[in-house]
């Protein structure tokens, strides 16, 4: 790794439109960021205390000491946010040789440790037996550098600050990577429309978006569909909004315009065009792989859907009853009878061992000794341990489709055993990218494979691109996690303290 004035000077970052890079010195007059890329800059900054902590003064050398301290820092104010922690942890790991090269940007992740606005309210509606229920809802606005906020919103009895905050965090970089113009924020509520009537679920979310229009809005914040919030959520959700507000978003940004998005398999398709080119990258390609998938939602069923196409081998699906497990694999007449399954609101995927004579339920006890090529998780989390038993069952590739899929453990696990990974700000990238571009004709579906590869295809070469550069080849989890960051640290530089 180069250290100094030769690697800054080498040094290129990707331009926030997604073109051509940049050289760091050429960012602004003054010599990029971090002002003029000299062999006293680097010094200068380091000479300068990144945090003051009870009137303690806190330097430091190098880019592992930076981290360190950024961690200790987001400890102490946030140390009963565990999922926040996590997520954000190995972020800034990622970006230890970004510090070495240039001290300055140090500062500028300090920031991002603090969200911009995190909101709490309550949400009071009428059961159908004429009680008044109460839950709990939440937006957490991370980061309006780039553009608007945008990300989805969840309804789930998992529902927290630390959650939410977390998701918002990774949203802001996952957004940076799409290529548009966007923010990151998450929010949602402790609500389970799994127990409620379609009467109660209407009526929730006409308070929900009650009290939430007060803070999104066309170029504010633009929701977006998320775990539990469906058409039929958005449809009851947007009913509200066009009540209370009088601004409508075009079509194809967020929520606000009145419909789900037209083609919500691109998030699946996303993660599996990823995982296409992360294999073309090493000569390889999908038709064969053998596909281990978590959960049984709608991007688990468009990731089944999008393998097959590629002639790829879907295995399992999964949720909290359990898993089944097809040892020859799911074909599309068995995946459109799952489909059909999991279209009744609170429907279990064991009901599906009835519809086949071939599928194994909770066998093997655990999903993860499957022996299985490359997993796409959509749900549920895999530990260090986890990991280790997919590398020792032949997983040679994980790429997360869903939030925390993989936790730092197992990313740590990853990395020892040799087990490419995908994060899911990389992976699901391509799928924002086409879902949030503004439209004025809804795209049809025969096109939508086409753009979603396309997008991935972009991502995946900035991914490893900057992963090489930095001295990390092959590490597209470094390599997202960099990228991203220095699109939305650049943009933010010229701020001033904010």
């Amino acid at each position: 790794m180069m250290f100094g004035r030769a690697a800054v000077k080498h040094a290129r970052i990707i331009a926030p439109s997604g073109r051509a890079a940049a050289p760091l010195s050429s960012l602004s007059l003054s010599g990029g960021v971090h002002g003029t890329q000299t062999r006293k800059e680097p010094r200068a900054w380091r000479n300068r205390p990144l945090l003051r902590v009870h009137g303690d003064d806190q330097f430091f050398r190098t880019g592992a000491e930076a981290v360190a301290l950024l961690k200790t820092e987001m400890e102490r104010r946030d140390g009963d946010k565990a999922l926040y922690a996590d997520s954000a942890a190995s972020f800034l790991e990622s970006l230890e040789p970004v510090f070495d090269r240039s001290p300055r940007y140090a500062w500028l992740a300090k920031i991002f440790l603090e969200p911009e606005r995190a909101v709490s309210f309550r949400v009071a509606y009428i059961d159908d037996s004429g009680n008044t229920r109460t839950n709990r809802g939440f937006r957490i606005q991370h980061s309006s550098t780039l553009g608007p906020y945008e990300g989805g919103l969840h309804f789930g009895p998992d529902a927290s600050l630390d959650r939410f905050s977390a998701m918002a965090f990774d949203a802001t970089f996952g957004n940076a990577l799409t290529g548009q113009r966007l923010g990151g924020a998450v929010g949602g509520a402790n609500f389970d429309p799994s127990l409620a009537s379609e009467a109660e679920i209407q009526r929730f979310c006409q308070s929900f978006m009650t009290e939430l229009q007060k803070y999104v809005g066309v170029g504010r914040d633009l929701p977006t569909m998320g775990v539990n919030v469906g058409r039929n959520e958005v449809g009851y959700l947007y009913g509200q909004y066009k009540r209370t507000s009088t601004e409508y978003s075009k079509h194809g940004r967020g929520l606000l315009w009145g419909g789900a998005f037209a083609h919500p398999e691109v998030f699946g398709a996303s993660a599996v065009a990823f995982a296409a080119e992360a294999l073309r990258a090493k000569g390889q390609d999908l038709r064969g792989k053998r596909c281990l998938i978590t959960g049984s939602g709608k991007v688990a069923l468009s990731v089944a859907e999008s393998l097959l196409a590629a002639g790829a081998v879907p295995l399992t699906f999964s949720d909290s009853s359990g898993h089944v497990y097809e040892p020859e694999g799911i074909p599309l007449a068995k995946l459109r009878q799952i489909s059909q399954i999991k279209a009744e609101r609170g429907a279990r995927i064991g009901r599906y061992i009835i519809a086949s004579t071939t599928a194994k339920y909770n066998d093997p006890e655990s999903i993860w000794n499957v022996r299985c090529d490359l997993a796409f998780p959509t749900a549920g989390v895999i530990d260090g341990d986890a990991a280790t038993t997919l590398a020792d069952n032949g997983c040679a590739m994980v790429v997360d489709a869903g939030h925390f899929a993989s936790s730092s453990g197992a990313v740590a696990a990853y990395k020892r055993l040799g087990v490419a990974y995908a994060p899911f700000k990389a992976s699901m990238a391509a799928g924002t990218a086409v879902a949030s571009a503004s439209r004025d004709a809804v795209i049809v579906k025969e096109k939508v494979a086409g753009e979603v590869a396309a997008a991935a295809a972009r991502v995946h070469d900035e991914c490893a691109r900057t992963a090489q550069e930095f001295g990390v080849r092959g590490d597209l989890h470094a390599g997202a996690n960099i990228a991203s960051f220095l699109r939305v640290a650049t943009v933010m530089a010229p701020h001033g303290a904010i």
